[in-house]
C-alpha cells in the first residue's frame, strides 16, 4: 500500500489512537499532518499531562493579512483558467480532498485540521484587483474566483471580500468565472445579475454527492445538494451562466451518483459541467487514508487500492492531463460516464465564452482586443 504511506512520516502514537474515538463533528480532517517545511513540531505525549492543549474543535481563527498581490498567473495547463484570485487562504469548508491544503503548508500551518482552523484573510483583496485592472498592459483575460480556496466559505460572510471583488469586476467589466459549493453565493444575486446580462461571468456549483451523511464526513461545512440545486436553479433564471463541477469522482463513494448529479443540474438550469478523479497529492494522502479508515472501516482498504488502480499503483499522478482523470478501467468508466450523460442531458452543447470586448477603465478609455 504505497509502502504503506511511508509510515516513517505517518506514525499513529498511541495518545493519537486514543483520540481516534473522540471524532471531531463538523471538521473534515481529524489529524494535524507535519509540514514538511518545518524542521520542529509539536506533539501530544500524555493527555492527562497537558491542561491547556488545544483541541481539534476549537473556534476557527480568522487572521487578517494585507499581501502584495491578489491575481495569480496559473501555469498549470490542465485546470482550465489562466488566472486566479482567492480572497483567502485556508478553507473551513473542511473537505478532505482538497488539493489546496498543501499550499497551508506554505504559511507555516499544517494541511490538516490547520487548514480549516486559521483562515487568513486577505483584507485589501479589492484595492489589490483594483491597482491590478488599471495597469495598461492588461487584456481582460477571465479570472477565476476560487481557482483554490472557496471565495464563499463562512469568512464570507463577516469580510464580504468576494462581494467587494465582484463589484470591482463588474465596474471594469472583467469577466471572470466562479466556482464555489456554498449557498452564500446568493448574497451577490444583484451584482451576478447585473454581470450576466454583459456575458462577464459564468459560475459553477460543486456537487459531489447526495448522500447527505456522504457529505457531512467528506465536506462537512458545505451546504447540502438540495441547496445547491436551489442555487443553480436561481442564478440560472437570473440570467447567470451556470455549470456545475463534480469533483473529486472517488470510486467505492460517490462515482455512481454522476449521472443523477448531472440531470439534477440540467434540471435546474445548468447548461456545462466539469470533473475530476480523486488524486491525493502530498499531505492529502495521509489525511484522506486517516479520514477513510476512521469513517468507512469496512470498505477503506477496497476504495484505497480502486484509487492506487487508477493512478499507476500510487493514490497520486504528477503528468498533466493525466492527474485529474486517472487511468485504468475505473477512470475509464467514469470518463464514459460523463461522456455519455453529458450527451443526454444537453450538457456542454453550446458555444459559449466570456465577453471581454466590454472591458474598460472607469473614467478612461475603452481598450479593443
Amino acid at each position: 500500500m504505497e509502502q504503506k504511506l511511508k509510515q516513517d512520516h505517518y506514525k499513529v502514537k498511541a495518545s493519537e489512537q486514543e483520540e481516534k474515538t473522540q471524532y471531531k463533528t463538523g471538521r473534515g480532517a481529524q489529524i494535524n499532518t507535519k509540514n514538511r517545511f518545518l524542521k520542529n513540531e509539536t506533539s501530544r505525549e500524555h493527555i492527562e499531562a497537558i491542561d491547556d492543549w488545544e483541541e481539534g474543535n476549537k473556534p476557527t481563527l480568522y487572521i487578517e493579512t494585507f499581501p502584495k498581490t491578489i491575481v495569480n498567473k496559473v501555469e498549470s495547463p490542465d485546470v482550465g483558467m489562466s488566472y486566479s484570485m482567492n480572497p483567502y487562504a485556508g478553507c473551513e469548508h473542511g473537505c478532505i480532498y482538497c488539493y489546496a491544503r498543501n499550499v497551508h503548508e506554505y504559511w507555516g500551518y499544517s494541511a490538516g485540521l490547520d487548514f480549516e482552523q486559521k483562515i487568513l484573510v486577505k483584507k485589501n483583496a479589492p484595492k489589490l484587483l483594483r491597482k491590478f485592472l488599471m495597469h495598461p498592459k492588461w487584456d481582460a483575460t477571465p479570472i477565476m474566483l476560487s481557482g483554490n480556496t472557496d471565495c464563499y466559505q463562512p469568512a464570507e460572510q463577516t469580510y464580504r471580500l468576494t462581494r467587494g471583488l465582484l463589484e470591482v469586476c463588474n465596474e471594469f467589466n472583467q469577466p471572470v468565472g466562479i466556482l464555489t459549493k456554498n449557498s452564500w453565493i446568493l448574497k451577490d444575486k444583484d451584482v451576478l445579475q447585473e454581470m450576466g446580462k454583459k456575458q462577464i461571468v459564468s459560475a459553477m456549483v460543486s456537487i459531489t454527492s447526495f448522500n447527505e451523511d456522504l457529505r457531512r464526513t467528506m465536506e462537512p461545512r458545505t451546504t447540502t445538494a438540495k441547496q445547491k440545486l436551489k442555487v443553480i436553479n436561481e442564478l440560472s433564471s437570473a440570467g447567470v451562466r451556470m455549470g456545475i463541477m463534480m469533483g473529486p469522482m472517488i470510486p467505492g463513494l460517490n462515482e455512481h451518483e454522476m449521472q443523477r448529479i448531472m440531470k439534477a443540474a440540467a434540471d435546474n438550469g445548468a447548461t456545462f459541467t466539469a470533473y475530476t478523479f480523486i488524486r491525493l497529492n502530498g499531505a492529502i494522502k495521509f489525511l484522506f487514508h486517516d479520514w477513510l479508515y476512521k469513517n468507512f472501516p469496512d470498505r477503506a482498504d477496497k476504495i484505497w487500492h480502486l484509487v492506487e488502480q487508477s493512478h499507476d499503483g500510487k493514490v497520486n499522478d504528477t503528468r498533466w492531463g493525466v492527474r485529474m482523470r486517472g487511468e485504468g478501467s475505473i477512470a475509464q468508466m467514469v470518463a464514459q460516464q460523463y461522456k455519455k450523460y453529458g450527451k443526454l442531458y444537453n450538457m456542454n452543447a453550446e458555444e459559449w465564452s466570456l465577453d471581454r470586448s466590454k472591458f474598460r477603465v472607469p473614467g478612461g478609455q475603452g481598450r479593443l482586443f
